[in-house]
């Protein structure tokens, strides 16, 4: 009976039974939710995929975040880090372990939010993005204003109608949503958007503003992320951090050139008030006009001082008529000598000329040229020897050049015939293996459907009953009194008709309209 039993155990595979086990627990939990503390965190593969565990004080999870994934994280992946996980969970057949393949984490606690936030704090402290020398200087009157925030809360309204009220100006405003998974990468996006426009373009904005109402830090946590930080020091425009009320302090406070306590006090500190620049104008022109009456009255006081002080016209110009007269006298006695010398000059110059006869510098310039003549093919016989050497030489260099390379392709040929006979060989080796495993798998599988087939029931004693169209039966209930039935046996079939009662005797009225019992099964026979 024991031989019996041990053939009716399935046989599995390490394998399949390593998958089955996985379809189990993949169809028994869904999506779960996991809380517990960072462990062996060691920061990303180089496959882009992150590999940790997830412990509390009596058990650990092996938990797996995959490269595509890490884009929708709310926190910052760090060890000994209280965390909230949400994924499924599955196995890794190749040892035989269950793991949690994390889709969403964020950090378990407001704790947890101060810890992250305080070592974000440091992070960016430390890279100089808090540094007053790197902010920039918000122009006094822009002529645009661009807004991200929400375009239907109270905010983008006090907004408007402040800076309405103060100085109006054109307003741009970036929907965005200002809580919530997606709210950090929107926030960012319209940041890097604003600075995107070309200069010039009557869209960019002279200053932005970022502003949300208040609420909690779980509600503030996306203007905390490092995308939104990051954005804002890359900002070319002045940005206005006006996030929550005047006690809420994000890190976007910290990195915008600007923090205002709330966002209609960043509308106040972009435009100054239109009524008080056109009061303080009209003061300063008053004051200019003043200042120039006075400054022209001053001017024509001192020209009347300095036309008293200067002198008369003949005396200023009597020194100068004498030295005129002195200079006249002296440049005609300097021309004269001037004319002599040239004189003088001039003779020599002739005599010099006739002394230098034009064919006797002719024939001198011929001998030169013959003789230069002579040089020259000289030269040219010489050159033409060195470069009837220098090409024999080349020529030699050439023929060795090409009868070696011609050696090495040789060799390389001969070692790829070789490569290829050892790679078809190991091909060969491989093929035949794999037919070896494949044949061995379909020899189990055969064996399995034989040992789960029904003719290893019938042999242990049991029968299959069947109708005259070869149906089988398996309630009592189901045999019609007079049928004909097919009773198929370990060793063969048998034909029998069924019977209305025990011992062919018609049942008792206790029994009519039930089905027979196991025990009146002996009438079939």
């Amino acid at each position: 009976m024991s031989d019996a039993q041990s053939s009716n155990t399935p046989e599995f595979t390490v394998s399949e039974f390593s998958n089955a086990l996985k379809r189990t627990i993949e169809d028994r939990f869904g999506l779960v939710r996991l809380r517990g503390e960072i462990s062996n965190y060691r920061g990303p593969h180089s496959s882009g995929h992150a590999y940790f565990c997830l412990k509390d004080q009596n058990a650990r999870i092996d938990a797996v975040i995959w490269k595509g994934s890490f884009p929708r994280l709310k926190g910052r992946l760090q060890e000994g880090l209280e965390v909230v996980a949400t994924g499924r969970i599955t196995t890794f057949p190749g040892k035989s372990a269950y793991q949690i393949i994390v889709e969403n984490l964020e950090p378990a606690g407001i704790g947890a939010l101060m810890a992250l936030l305080e070592e974000r704090r440091r992070m960016f402290a430390a890279e100089g993005l808090f540094d007053e020398a790197r902010k920039q200087l918000l122009p006094f009157l822009p002529r645009t204003i661009g807004v991200v925030t929400s375009p239907t809360g109270a905010v983008i309204r006090d907004i408007l109608h402040r800076i309405g009220e103060r100085f109006p100006r054109h307003v741009f405003v970036w929907p965005v949503r200002v809580q919530g998974e997606s709210s950090a990468s929107e926030v960012a996006a319209a940041i890097r958007g604003f600075n995107a426009l070309p200069d010039g373009s009557p869209m960019r904005p002279d200053v932005l503003i970022v502003a949300r109402g208040g609420g909690s830090l779980e509600d503030l946590w996306g203007f905390n992320e490092e995308i939104v930080v990051r954005a804002a020091a890359d900002s070319l425009i002045p940005l206005i951090s006006a996030i929550g009320h005047e006690t809420d302090w994000t890190l976007l406070d910290h990195v915008a050139d600007l923090r205002a306590p709330t966002p209609t006090a960043a509308a106040e500190k972009a435009v100054p008030v239109r009524a008080e620049l056109a009061g303080n104008l009209a003061d300063l022109g008053r004051r200019h006009t003043a200042a120039c009456l006075w400054l022209l009255d001053r001017r024509q006081s001192d020209l009347r001082s300095l036309v008293r002080a200067l002198p008369q016209g003949d005396a200023i110009v009597a020194l100068p008529r004498q030295r005129v007269d002195r200079a006249a006298t002296a440049l005609h006695n300097a021309s004269g000598k001037a004319l002599d010398g040239r004189r003088l000059a001039l003779a020599r110059l002739v005599h010099r000329l006739a002394n230098q006869s034009p064919q006797a510098r002719l024939a001198r310039d011929g001998q030169k040229l013959e003789g230069l003549q002579h040089r020259l093919v000289r030269c040219m016989l010489a050159a033409q020897e060195r470069r009837a050497q220098k090409l024999d030489y080349i020529g030699a260099r050439l023929g060795s050049a090409l009868a070696a390379r011609r050696h090495v392709e040789i060799e390389r040929l001969n070692a790829a015939k070789h490569r290829l006979g050892t790679l078809d060989q190991r091909l060969i080796r491989a093929i035949e293996g794999n037919l070896v495993r494949e044949k061995g798998r379909l020899e189990r599988l055969d064996q399995l459907l034989h040992t789960l087939g029904y003719q290893q029931v019938l042999s242990r004693g049991f029968a299959l009953v069947r109708d005259a169209e070869g149906r089988p039966l398996r309630r009592a209930a189901e045999v019609v009194a007079g049928s004909r039935l097919d009773i198929e046996f370990a060793d063969g079939h048998r034909a029998a008709v069924a019977g209305d009662g025990v011992d062919g005797k018609p049942a008792s009225k206790s029994h009519a309209g039930k089905a027979p019992r196991k025990a009146d099964q002996g009438s079939l026979f």
